[in-house]
């Protein structure tokens, strides 16, 4: 059976279960799309800054719904290649960061679409809230916390409302903190974790990324 209504209560569930972080300098870092939606309810109850970390499947030759690695931005950095899907192609690193050219161009343009000229949050020596609305095969989280740890945060914690227990495993070591409620995939797939599981569409992560800034704006302010 479903755990979450939908998204929002996700996000309540995963608040619960966040540490106390009152005293610690937060940026809530959300996976776009579906993890926009929880990013912005936690953001907001924690008073804290949110971003978006955007990540892209890298496709595999002939087979581009096969994930050969996944990219967050320029630089080798970003790239995690999944070695099992790379050896049967008979691909090295190298050639999967080819691969990849497109996608980085793509991240991009999203990102210009979703932010504008808004500059990304700093997120070195600050408390790292990491989210997304569930994790299948975990490729896009560890290029996310490979692009993360480039930027040296004091510590990552991260936040998903279901997952299975052998993905959790493998980014354990990750993190310093994994918080997730429900680490069974129900049927396979993230959505079953869900009583509603809509496509989240582009205009609501820029609503939410707008409302977002506007309140980290006032918030400004008033320390101001």
């Amino acid at each position: 059976m479903p755990i979450y209504d939908d998204r929002e209560d996700a996000a309540r569930q995963l608040l619960s279960a966040l540490p106390p972080l009152a005293d610690e300098d937060v940026v809530v870092l959300a996976l776009p799309r579906g993890g926009v939606p929880i990013g912005a309810v936690i953001a907001d109850a924690l008073d804290a800054p949110l971003d978006l970390i955007l990540v892209r499947k890298v496709g595999a030759p002939r087979n581009r719904e096969l994930a050969i690695g996944a990219v967050t931005g320029p630089g080798d950095a970003g790239l995690v290649v999944n070695t099992h899907v790379a050896r049967l192609f008979g691909m090295t690193r190298a050639d999967v960061d080819a691969l990849a050219a497109p996608e980085r161009t793509e991240l991009e343009r999203r990102r210009r679409a979703y932010l504008g000229d808004k500059a990304p949050v700093p997120v070195t020596g600050r408390t790292v809230v990491l989210v997304d609305d569930g994790i299948a095969t975990g490729t896009t989280l560890r290029a996310a916390l490979a692009s993360l740890r480039q930027m040296k945060p004091r510590r990552v914690i991260l936040a998903v409302p279901v997952a299975s227990a052998d993905v959790l495993d493998a980014l354990q070591a990750e993190v310093d903190m994994l918080i997730c409620p429900e680490p069974h995939l129900h049927f396979g797939a993230v959505g079953g974790a869900y009583r509603r599981f809509d496509q989240v569409p582009d205009d609501e992560v820029i609503r939410l990324m707008q409302n977002a800034a506007l309140r980290q704006r006032k918030a400004d302010e008033r320390q101001n």
